[in-house]
């Protein structure tokens, strides 16, 4: 008779219980894509509708990994375009006229043939997860990602205990704050916004407020900008580019105050509030680690010395689609001129964070002295050299070239 431990049930159940941990990891790195994209925000989200919209990926199986459901109206994105752009059905608002003000002008801008939009983010999420659900090869998971990494031929995203692999990997996650270097600089484009709705009418629907620094600078460069959603809703936000972030109840104040004495009315009902952090810094980003292809703020697309993404992301995202379906890789070159801008948004970025001349100032005489359509274009990075000779020779001119030298 043999030994009891040797029946083939205990054998199975014996060598089950001695498999050893890498073995299990291999098990579920069966679990095989070809493409991941590692994070639903707008960069994650908007790459996944360029590939759908191209018709040219029915055939990949693709993964979208996040921690969050997206079911909150977290943020909004504003914009400027001259055409309809990939998410024109769900803009919410779009202003042809915007105000700027500031101590020394107040100016009402005709953005033609530009269109301001503004996109909430409830809106953004709902429409991007309806369209990748009806896709049969993209497959949704929600948890959260420990860890990006390559492996030989292909790329690894862990979460959820568990390893998916692709051929390549699509993140827009900062794990952390980068290390910066001589000349780098990093500084925090931060808001605190509030939909508010009053008893009586006091917005103009057709005007938004790009900018208006009629509000203290003691913490640095700070303006509001509104966006009316009708005569009594409207978006308030509180923004600064500053090192340092306020307190709540700082952010607030400011917003009681800019309500109460620029808007004129303190019978108002808060229905809404967001809040959020962006980088504004010139530290190089990587493009691209391996198979692993960076998106979003974590690729670079965040631009520097204003905090604005969403158009560049756009833009990056019709590009690494454009190269997928004519290289099968997603590797693309910087856009002509990126070094150029790179060095606009370091000079501009030396000069806030070291209070060579008020931010106010700075945008005062770039709305001042330039056509709002050169300034956009600007901003946009799509200028002409004769545009950015325009708008540098518009601003200060012995502090600028000082902070020119020091980028060189």
């Amino acid at each position: 008779m043999p030994p009891k431990w040797s029946t083939p049930r205990k054998r199975k159940k014996r060598l089950l219980n001695h498999i050893p941990v890498v073995s299990i990891f291999f098990l579920s790195s069966l679990q095989k894509y070809d493409y991941i994209i590692a994070g639903a925000g707008c960069a994650g989200l908007s790459l996944a509708l360029h590939m759908i919209q191209s018709g040219e990926f029915a055939d990949k199986k693709i993964l979208l990994a996040d921690k969050d459901d997206k079911q909150k109206n977290d943020r909004t994105w504003s914009f400027w375009e001259t055409e309809p752009g990939l998410f024109e059905s769900i803009v919410f608002r779009r202003w042809r006229k915007t105000w700027f003000h500031s101590p020394g002008i107040s100016r009402l801008l005709e953005l033609v043939p530009y269109e301001y939009k503004m996109i909430r983010g409830i809106d953004f999420y709902r429409h991007c997860l309806s369209v990748i659900k009806q896709q049969p090869n993209f497959e949704i998971r929600q948890g959260e990602i420990k860890l990006i990494a390559n492996e030989d031929s292909s790329a690894a995203v862990y979460f959820n205990d568990e390893k998916y692999t692709a051929d390549f990997v699509f993140s827009s996650i900062v794990f952390e704050k980068p290390a910066l270097k001589k000349n780098e600089y990093y500084l925090h484009q931060h808001f605190k916004g509030w939909i508010i709705e009053t008893p009586a009418p006091v917005f103009d629907p057709e005007e938004a407020t790009l900018m208006d620094f009629r509000v203290s600078q003691q913490h640095g460069t700070t303006f509001v900008y509104v966006k009316p959603f009708s005569a009594t809703k409207a978006l308030v936000e509180y923004t600064l580019f500053t090192e340092q972030l306020l307190s709540a109840a700082q952010y607030e104040a400011g917003l009681k105050e800019y309500i109460k004495h620029i808007i004129g009315t303190v019978q108002y009902t808060v229905t809404e509030e967001e809040n959020g952090i962006i980088p504004m810094t010139n530290y190089k980003f990587p493009a691209v680690n391996g198979r692993v292809i960076y998106i979003g703020t974590a690729g670079g697309q965040t631009k520097a010395s204003s905090g604005y993404t969403f158009r560049f992301i756009q833009k990056h995202s019709a590009r690494l689609v454009e190269n997928l379906v004519k290289k099968k890789n997603p590797f693309i070159a910087k856009p002509s001129g990126n070094r150029r801008f790179h060095f606009y948004d370091s000079t501009l970025l030396y000069i806030l964070k070291n209070r060579q001349v008020s931010g106010d100032k700075i945008f005062t005489d770039l709305f001042r002295k330039n056509k709002p359509q050169q300034v956009l274009r600007f901003l946009d990075n799509e200028s002409s050299l004769g545009d950015e000779l325009k708008i540098i020779s518009s601003l200060p001119a012995w502090p600028f070239l000082k902070a020119a030298l020091k980028q060189l």
